[in-house]
């Protein structure tokens, strides 16, 4: 069984959801899950395939390199009389 459920709590668990939504409602219930995993399952499937279609995919880093020395020149000088902020 799955999730390790017996036969009788799974019989429980319907009749709890029967009680709380109904013998009209639950078949609209199902209906709305399976669609929604439904779904779900495309979008996953739908990603995947662009992925390997093709899809670019560059590293941020790689594709624009900065210097260390640009990365020294934005550091701003300490004015002196300011304690130093970490």
């Amino acid at each position: 069984m799955p999730f390790g459920l017996g036969f009788g709590e799974l019989v429980l668990i319907f009749g709890v959801m029967l009680l709380l939504f109904g013998a009209k409602r639950l078949p609209e219930l199902a209906t709305g899950m399976g669609k929604g995993i439904r779904d779900f399952k495309r979008a996953i499937n739908g990603l995947d395939e662009q992925s390997i279609a093709g899809a670019p995919q560059q590293n941020y880093l790689q594709a624009n390199p900065v210097a260390p020395s640009a990365l020294a020149d934005t550091v701003p000088a300490t004015v002196e009389g300011e304690p130093k902020r970490l």
